[in-house]
């Protein structure tokens, strides 16, 4: 008996660490290092009319309020993702739903939003 609970033991301790997933605010100086990877999915959660006013390169629109959780059914999971709205808020709550909901496993989100990310696009 002993050595069946260590070994049940020892198990949910490997699958735990195989399935461990990161969600990371991360301020504009982070988050322009993380988009420079090849491999980062880079999305805006705003709505296509915020988009339309302006942008970061590279970000795939996929507007929160609207079939947002079956259009990052498209995404792939196992790469990570950078994820920004106007301000923080939207991407926060798309990042923990991304994490939490759908099977992701590395999300990172832009403290401040778009809005940080222009003054400090500004200040370099």
């Amino acid at each position: 008996m002993k050595k069946l609970l260590m070994l049940l033991l020892v198990g949910m301790t490997v699958l735990s660490c195989a399935n461990e997933t990161s969600y990371k605010k991360v301020s504009p100086q982070e988050f322009e290092k993380i988009i420079a990877q090849e491999e980062v999915q880079l999305i805006d959660v705003r709505t296509p009319e915020e988009y339309k006013a302006g942008f970061i390169e590279g970000a795939e629109n996929i507007n929160f309020y609207e079939d947002f959780k079956s259009k990052i059914e498209k995404l792939d999971k196992s790469k990570p993702v950078a994820v920004y709205c106007k301000s923080g808020r939207r991407s926060e709550e798309a990042g923990f739903q991304m994490i939490g909901e759908s099977g992701f496993t590395e999300v990172y989100d832009l403290d401040g939003g778009f809005l940080d990310w222009e003054e400090y696009q500004k200040s370099k």
